[in-house]
């Protein structure tokens, strides 16, 4: 079965994370707040790009879902897409962590902020990494397909967790390089 990915946001960032996801085989569920941004957001996908390249062939897919419960109900991974900002960060974080199963992992775009600190704001600690960028760097990189991804762990980050995003970055076209945090 393919990897399931919780994009939380459907901005330029969200959609390009979600259709790269779904023309790699992920199942994608991609999930706004705003329903005129789902709406936006699908009709976007539409005309940006061909309904073959959309994934469903190759078992991946989009889900376009208008709840952060219903995107991460059967969530491997969740990205954020919300500014990086420490108050937008603790808020996701903390829906995430109360609404995804335990085994999901959670990756968000951050240069500012402490990657320990945001995981210590979960009961999931070791299911937390960075991907070290802002929302907007990772939107322009995301559409550069050969572009290098960073990702920061800390001490705490399990093995798993850094190889599960590893993957999904690496199924995407990208070379990764992790970095550990200070903490």
């Amino acid at each position: 079965m393919p990897l399931s990915v919780a994009i939380i946001g459907a901005g330029p960032l969200g959609r390009r994370l979600a259709w790269r996801g779904a023309v790699a085989g992920f199942r994608v569920s991609l999930e706004d707040v705003l329903p005129s941004n789902l709406e936006h957001a699908r009709e976007a996908m539409r005309r940006e790009f061909s309904a073959e390249s959309l994934g469903e062939s190759n078992g991946g897919g989009i889900r376009f879902v208008s709840s952060i419960e219903e995107a991460v109900r059967d969530a491997d991974l969740a990205i954020d897409c919300v500014p990086d900002e420490l108050e937008s960060k603790l808020e996701i974080l903390w829906l995430l962590d109360r609404m995804a199963p335990p085994r999901t992992v959670f990756a968000t775009p951050t240069m500012n902020l402490s990657i320990a600190d945001l995981g210590a704001c979960t009961y999931r600690a070791n299911k937390c990494i960075a991907i070290a960028a802002s929302p907007t760097d990772l939107a322009d990189l995301a559409a550069q397909p050969t572009a290098e991804i960073r990702l920061r762990a800390t001490t705490a980050t399990a093995a798993e967790t850094i190889a599960l995003v590893e993957h999904f970055w690496r199924s995407l076209g990208y070379s990764v390089r992790v970095e550990c945090a200070a903490e």
